[in-house]
């Protein structure tokens, strides 16, 4: 079984993963993959925490993670990918690949032969939502019947991978961004299927009585030649104070990070009372073993 997509994982299947990272949470029972299990990380773009969450989350079940920078490998000199993956596939239990392009990804795990995890293309991240999901129902007891309001690039891959997870796991969901940029209309319309999502351009509208407000960087990794045109475009969206006051008292803040302060979000929010985002930065490396645990299970 692979995990390329939020959309990979049944409802059952997303409460099981939550069930392993309660339990481990507990210390019920020590878990633990089989003896030397190998992660490899394949990562075209720079991360911090995905990396660092991966490579702990390994070890601390008993395995090793082996990081490949592609510039480093043969497939700088025109190696294809599909011979590659076959050689990782047969060195390891798992592959983790961080990607510009998810049609790459999909072509990964057409050819290999052990679990392939996708840790962010330009369509989705969903190892990312997991854990956001995970930490909304540990702040707010329930995700069902919630509404979660993603503010500022509602097309960016957080924004589509948190709408699955959300949707699938029964909470209302508003993407609340410039008529200029919209969501991908596939995910959007799968995502639609299994709860109510709103898109909309008006603050006011997708934040009226949200439970959680979230936001992530106006310029991802690859957009940079086109920053200042995008900060403008996004500026109205900023997480802000006035701004969170338009969704509930008690509604909670997230970021994926990395934060820009001063941009998609303001200091006094990011480190303010209603921010869940360290929680949320620290529940991804328990979450990741909670997959990998998962996905061992049914390999």
């Amino acid at each position: 079984m692979h995990f390329l997509s939020s959309d990979d994982l049944s409802r059952e299947g997303f409460e099981q993963i939550f069930k392993i990272a309660e339990e481990i949470e507990d210390e019920k029972e020590e878990l633990a993959l089989k003896p030397h299990s190998i992660l490899v990380l394949y990562f075209e773009k720079p991360s911090t925490r995905t990396r660092l969450a991966f490579e702990v989350a390994i070890s601390q079940l008993g395995g090793n993670a082996v990081y490949i920078d592609p510039n480093t490998t043969q497939r700088s000199r025109g190696e294809s990918l599909s011979d590659m993956i076959k050689m990782f596939s047969s060195y390891s239990d798992f592959i983790a690949a961080r990607l510009y392009k998810h049609s790459d990804l999909l072509e990964m795990a057409q050819d290999s032969s052990v679990p392939v995890i996708n840790a962010l293309t330009d369509s989705e991240h969903p190892t990312q939502a997991l854990s956001d999901m995970y930490t909304i129902r540990k702040y707010k007891n329930r995700i069902k019947g919630l509404k979660i309001a993603f503010v500022g690039d509602i097309a960016d891959n957080v924004a589509m991978s948190l709408m699955l997870t959300a949707a699938k796991l029964g909470a209302e969901f508003a993407l609340v961004g410039p008529k200029a940029v919209q969501p991908n209309a596939r995910l959007l319309n799968k995502a639609m299927e299994y709860s109510k999502v709103v898109v909309t351009d008006s603050v006011e509208e997708g934040l009226d009585e949200a439970d959680i407000v979230y936001t992530d960087t106006f310029v991802s990794m690859g957009q940079e030649a086109d920053a200042a045109k995008r900060k403008q475009l996004f500026a109205q969206y900023q997480v802000n104070s006035k701004l969170v006051s338009l969704a509930k008292p008690d509604a909670l803040v997230m970021h994926c990070l990395p934060a820009h302060r001063g941009e998609e979000i303001t200091t006094d929010v990011i480190d303010g009372q209603s921010s869940i985002v360290w929680a949320q930065a620290k529940n991804k490396m328990l979450l990741l073993k909670a997959l990998l645990l998962y996905l061992s299970e049914r390999q």
